[in-house]
């Protein structure tokens, strides 16, 4: 676990800001001293470990989570027990983690944690209502966190748009028009998406991309022996059932290079981002370390400086003499509670700023994945319904759909 909080190369920026009540001074002795003292017990479950992960986009103090998490461990039982909070940064979020010892080096017992997750659940709604943060829908009702828990609007994916009757029905009559032969015909309808077959009844019959069957003669608009005169009775025409496993095969081809090229772009754009992040994490520890440095050099000036006003020998007693050596005392104590606090504020900006820079790069990156994923879904769906397709019967005829006559209305007397 201490490896795990410590590693830096999916997080881009790892803290430890607090070791209380451990000998150790670093983090893996700490956890370590933990492991030692629960030898001494049957225990095996001895750390009790969480993460606080407010919003992504609340600019959250370090003070707040100091709060929350004296909050929970007076909540769950574990007040006065050695802890760690480590602070992780990654895509633009900050949150802590935070393991305390369940150990009683007293009674060497596990201090025991009945219903932990429905206080923990406590102290985060009221997190949310105290910081008027959004609040998720699994802490408003826990029938929300439900996975399967969904509407039918949801449920409900894209459907298969219809053609235009009128326009397939004009396409039709256009390469039968610009066509004086069998082949001619078939050369045209190729072109569009659409392959000649030979139907149930020795018709002639076109199949599109979806494996949709239409009576040349109907949506053509002519008489059935014409069709016959040009192409017989289509006995040199693949079955219907050939046709569209042909149709599949090309379909499920072009479709399978669409997905594995949209992949490719995709992998472009996130290498790039990649590289953008890269550089941006060593720019913000950079940032951070200059600040630490600069904050450390004044820190060293301003503690010579209050040094200074106080006189040492025999000024220096008669300042205490007068009380003028208490006076100092008090205002540099004053000074440093200010320091402290500008210079928490100034880690506090510079965090922040990281935090929102992050965020931009991590939008960048949503919004191509999430893009990359919607493509990826539509493709796979329309490559499952095109393997499907040359196994499922459909009709053998699709008849133009012809527009109804409106009936007219007899009134029988004055509208109001």
């Amino acid at each position: 676990m201490a490896w795990h909080l410590l590693n830096e190369r999916d997080n881009e920026h790892v803290s430890v800001h607090e070791l209380r009540g451990f000998v150790a001074d670093n983090f893996v002795d700490a956890l370590n001293e933990s492991y030692a003292l629960s030898r001494g017990t049957r225990c095996t479950q001895f750390l009790f470990s969480l993460s606080l992960s407010p919003p992504e986009r609340e600019s959250v103090p370090v003070e707040v989570f100091e709060k929350a998490i004296t909050d929970i461990e007076t909540k769950v039982g574990l007040v006065g027990q050695p802890r760690a909070i480590v602070f992780h940064e990654k895509e633009g979020r900050r949150h802590a983690h935070c393991v305390w010892s369940r150990i009683d080096p007293e009674r060497m017992r596990a201090i025991n944690l009945p219903h932990f997750k429905v206080k923990l659940r406590d102290v985060s709604r009221r997190l949310y209502i105290e910081h008027g943060w959004r609040m998720p829908a699994g802490l408003i009702d826990s029938a929300e966190r439900d996975p399967l828990n969904f509407s039918r609007a949801e449920w409900q994916q894209a459907r298969r748009t219809e053609q235009d009757a009128r326009a397939l029905k004009a396409l039709f009559q256009e390469c039968w028009a610009a066509s004086d032969s069998a082949a001619g015909f078939q050369h045209a309808l190729d072109a569009r998406g659409l392959m000649l077959a030979r139907g149930d009844r020795r018709g002639v019959v076109a199949v599109d991309y979806r494996g949709e069957v239409y009576a040349v003669a109907r949506w053509v608009g002519i008489p059935t022996k014409a069709v016959r005169a040009r192409f017989g009775d289509g006995e040199t025409l693949n079955p219907v059932a050939d046709v569209r496993a042909q149709m599949a095969a090309r379909l499920g081809e072009k479709l399978t290079g669409l997905a594995d090229e949209a992949t490719r772009e995709f992998e472009d754009a996130a290498a790039r981002l990649e590289v953008k992040r890269r550089i941006m994490v060593v720019s913000q520890r950079g940032e951070r370390r200059d600040l630490a440095d600069a904050q450390a050099r004044r820190s060293v000036e301003e503690a010579r400086a209050k040094s200074q006003r106080l006189r040492k020998g025999l000024l220096g007693i008669w300042d205490r003499v007068v009380g003028r050596h208490a006076k100092l005392r008090r205002q540099n104590e004053i000074e440093v509670d200010t320091s402290a606090r500008r210079d928490a504020i100034e880690r506090q900006t510079l965090i922040d700023r990281q935090l929102a820079n992050r965020r931009e790069l991590q939008d960048e990156f949503r919004h191509i994945r999430s893009a990359h994923l919607d493509e990826q879904a539509l493709l796979k769906r329309d490559i499952t319904d095109t393997q499907a397709m040359a196994q499922t019967e459909m009709p053998t005829e699709t008849e133009p759909r012809r527009k109804e006559p409106r009936k007219r209305r007899r009134r029988s007397g004055p509208s109001l």
